[in-house]
């Protein structure tokens, strides 16, 4: 069974930053990519970034671009998400995700073969 394991979320005042990580935990795993959507009350989910491991290749969401990096290391299975420049509207369930897909399409939820629980991240004025 493969476990994906958020934190670092918690309350941020606008302007600030946090430092998302996620580790895959379980039986032996590997992925293709990881990356984090999120997804606030009353909203659909919504991609945010991604890593591919073979390319080294990183993806953001347009939410993302600018304020957010997407780092990680491959052979220990985790993922970490720098956000920077926080806004209110960045107040959301942040999930992380890894991909077993190879060609992963890593903007679509449906590549992401398994889920985190998620980590609160909410941003106050």
């Amino acid at each position: 069974q493969v476990q994906l394991v958020e934190s670092g979320g918690g309350l941020v005042q606008a302007g600030g930053s946090l430092r998302l990580s996620c580790a895959a935990s379980g039986r032996t795993f590997s992925s293709y990519g990881m990356g984090w959507f999120r997804q606030a009350p009353g909203k659909d989910v919504e991609f945010i970034a991604a890593i591919t491991w073979y390319s080294g290749s990183t993806y953001y969401g347009d939410s993302a671009k600018g304020r957010f990096t997407i780092s990680g290391d491959n052979d220990k299975n985790t993922v970490y998400l720098q956000m920077n420049s926080l806004k209110l509207e960045d107040t959301a369930v942040y999930y992380c995700v890894a991909s077993r897909k190879y060609g992963l399409r890593p903007q679509i939820a449906d590549e992401y073969d398994y889920w985190g629980l998620g980590t609160q991240v909410t941003v106050s004025s």
